[in-house]
């Protein structure tokens, strides 16, 4: 695959109308990140793992946390995003961060024996999202912990009063996202993945939130629909006029009163690798495929 052509593959592109929005969706899951490595034992000296790193808003908090004794190894396949790393790593100062261009649905992984790794809504974009998890057991230390956040229901993405024009941009993300060989529900696939590749489940937590649209938390989906809006167009999954429409009748209803957003479903996962994967792996893996075909 092409540079070029791997930034087109992104789903919402590189641009930096992109990176931006991806700013201020960290800053929104800040909080509950930091809760979630804490939990994990994420601490200084460890080497920690950002997979699908993005411009790195994660990569430096992580290194924030691992300290000048230990390092992250940050993997992205858009140079355009790590240039965005590495301009902002140097910017704050951080010497312990390794940054490396990689697919994640074709290069290995590298051998690091890490303490941990992380990752966001990655395993929801990739093409072989179970391979993925195999390939990344197999760069943690036994014992290392690992991190994730997942949709497992994207169709709880609504407003209240209903408001059938965002319902219909819901469907139509998640029907152009399976179309470019991802899955919006992947999480719901998660845990029995994570047995069959070497890992333990230490903790599972649903978060869906239920927000005005004074709450901070509701500026992350509204910016995802006015990116994701335009992405349509230029897909050619939806005509410019009726996403004028859908922004429209959203924008609406977010002025009046007592309108509330309902948030994507999201699975915080946090696993611990055991020193070998469970003997289910290999049949359950073929029929997990034949379900996918």
């Amino acid at each position: 695959m092409t540079k070029n052509g791997a930034e087109h593959d992104y789903v919402l592109g590189t641009h930096d109308e992109e990176i931006e929005r991806l700013g201020l969706q960290h800053r929104v899951w800040r909080p509950r990140v930091l809760d979630a490595w804490r939990r994990a034992g994420f601490s200084a000296g460890q080497t920690l793992l950002d997979v699908g790193a993005g411009p790195g808003y994660g990569t430096l908090d992580l290194a924030e946390i691992a300290g000048p004794t230990g390092r992250v190894v940050a993997l992205e396949r858009s140079r355009r995003f790590l240039d965005a790393l590495e301009a902002n790593r140097r910017r704050r100062g951080f010497e312990n961060v390794e940054a490396r261009e990689l697919d994640l649905d074709e290069g290995a992984l590298p051998d690091l024996a890490a303490d941990g790794a992380w990752c966001r809504w990655i395993f929801a974009f990739v093409k072989q999202p179970r391979d993925l998890l195999a390939r990344l057991s197999r760069a943690l230390r036994p014992g290392a912990a690992l991190v994730i956040f997942e949709y497992f229901d994207y169709s709880t993405w609504r407003l209240a009063p209903p408001t059938p024009e965002i319902e219909e941009f819901v469907r139509l993300v998640m029907q152009s996202w399976r179309a470019s060989g991802g899955e919006p529900d992947v999480g719901l696939q998660l845990p029995r993945w994570l047995d069959e590749t070497g890992f333990a489940l230490r903790s599972l937590r649903p978060i869906v939130d239920v927000v005005a649209p004074s709450d901070d938390i509701w500026r992350w989906p509204a910016a995802f629909l006015e990116v994701g809006l335009r992405r349509l167009v230029d897909l050619g999954h939806l005509d410019a006029a009726r996403a004028r429409v859908i922004a429209a009748a959203v924008a609406a209803r977010e002025r009046e009163p007592n309108t509330f957003m309902i948030t994507p479903a999201v699975l915080e996962v946090v696993a611990v690798r055991t020193s070998t994967p469970s003997r289910r792996g290999p049949q359950a893996r073929q029929r997990t495929e034949s379900v996918r075909s």
